[in-house]
């Protein structure tokens, strides 16, 4: 399970690290991929494989499903940790999250999100208001 919120300095080269305490966990390595709301989604290889799974066994029409997979499929980069815990931020992810010198990293469950230590700050802010609602909401089901 991914949880907290760590912050690090993007090095000369594009890489970052991973928390030390999430580098078990993701030893197989990972799938980044473009996050819906500006960040940048990182999947363990497992949790990758099966929404993967579930992208694909929609009940989607044929053009339908081949656009879906066009659109994760290529947008998304295996990775694996170098020896030092860290992994290389690929150029179009980096636009696509607005990250430039730092990075937030924060746990999400079973995935990780990289974000833009602005929009995180914001994205937080909203979340935290709307949370307990979204909580009461899912208490009287």
């Amino acid at each position: 399970m991914f949880l907290g919120e760590f912050e690090y300095k993007i090095d000369e080269k594009g890489r970052i690290p991973v928390p030390p305490k999430f580098r078990r966990l993701l030893k197989a390595g990972v799938v980044l991929s473009p996050g819906v709301e500006g960040c940048i989604t990182v999947y363990p290889i497992k949790e990758w494989e099966k929404l993967a799974a579930t992208l694909t066994a929609g009940a989607l029409s044929p053009s339908k499903l081949r656009m879906l997979k066009r659109a994760v499929f290529s947008t998304a980069f295996s990775l694996k940790i170098d020896g030092q815990g860290r992994i290389a931020l690929p150029t179009p992810l980096k636009s696509h999250a607005e990250i430039v010198s730092e990075v937030v990293i924060i746990g999400a469950n079973n995935y990780l999100e990289l974000w833009n230590k602005v929009r995180w700050g914001e994205e937080k802010t909203m979340g935290q208001e709307q949370a307990w609602q979204l909580l009461e909401g899912l208490e009287n089901r």
